[in-house]
């Protein structure tokens, strides 16, 4: 997806446990609504996730759908993530891939990729749903002119987790004794957790900055009850322990602490502001790979 230099969220902050609440502003992305968590303010990242986009849900009608034209990334990854619907990939190193509820794609920018995300012409041609997560991870300095590309992994090849009520799957990075076959560049955890009404379900604790977002539903943790659209981002080295007041869907996410400052304009993520500056030039000049079959592409913004 691309993030538009201006619109970011809103936070709270509470005391103990709970480090920060971060609350999103929804905003419109061509006929669906996302709601943009990360970066905030005052929470740039929680381990390497530097983005964080709830899209819909969002229903289309019959002959229409998202259509997010070609436009850049550089030093970082893109994680796309699906709960309904289907969104058509298309990126310049030519891979064309439709990605469905349960799967991952994941698409490593690096030193730089071009990619549209589309309603593919089998869904766009009946009613549809579109709801899912996007989110950005910033490399590490020594990776973020890694080579791009990108990795397809359906969703049985990800591992399932049961615990009494709660069931995940293991998108990215390991958890719970269990690890993804989607390579990571740094210490990372991501997963999708259904949680049964009663519930309670205790985080990872070998990583030091941890999140929970709640995508539906509705969790207490520390006393505090969080419902839809809220991130709760937990202070290090603490147990954390999330309770389903009614049956949830949260995203449990975090990782290690990046190594050094990330710089964040656009869709383009770096340690060193010049390479940003190198990069709008490039995109404003033409310099980017195109994707094949594709004549649109988004133009830079204005700073």
């Amino acid at each position: 997806m691309s993030w538009q230099p201006g619109q970011e969220p809103v936070c709270t902050e509470e005391d103990g446990l709970i480090d920060l609440v971060i609350e999103p502003r929804a905003r419109d992305l061509g006929g669906f609504e996302v709601r943009r968590v990360l970066p905030s303010p005052r929470r740039r990242l929680v381990g390497p996730f530097i983005f964080f986009d709830e899209m819909g849900p969002a229903i289309f009608p019959a002959g229409e759908g998202i259509d997010v034209r070609p436009h850049p990334h550089i030093g970082l990854a893109t994680v796309t993530y699906l709960f309904e619907g289907e969104i058509l990939h298309r990126d310049s190193l030519g891979f064309v891939q439709p990605i469905q509820p349960g799967a991952v794609n994941w698409m490593t920018a690096g030193s730089g990729i071009v990619h549209s995300e589309r309603t593919g012409p089998e869904a766009r041609a009946r009613e549809a749903r579109v709801h899912g997560i996007q989110s950005w991870i910033a490399l590490p300095t020594e990776d973020e002119e890694a080579e791009p590309g990108f990795y397809h992994h359906p969703a049985e090849t990800l591992p399932a987790i049961e615990r009494e009520g709660a069931h995940l799957r293991l998108i990215a990075g390991a958890a719970y004794g269990a690890r993804s076959p989607v390579a990571t560049f740094s210490e990372t955890f991501y997963l999708e957790a259904d949680l049964d009404a009663g519930a309670t379900l205790a985080l990872p604790d070998e990583y030091a900055e941890r999140a929970v977002y709640v995508v539906a539903g509705e969790v207490t943790v520390a006393g505090e009850r969080f419902g839809p659209g809220r991130m709760v981002v937990f202070a290090p080295d603490r147990s954390v322990e999330i309770a389903a007041e009614a049956a949830s869907k949260v995203m449990l996410l975090g990782g290690a602490p990046l190594d050094g400052k990330r710089h964040i304009w656009w869709n383009f993520v770096s340690s060193d502001p010049a390479r940003i500056e190198q990069a709008k030039a490039d995109w404003k000049g033409g310099q980017f790979a195109k994707v094949p079959g594709e004549t649109e592409f988004i133009p830079l913004p204005e700073d």
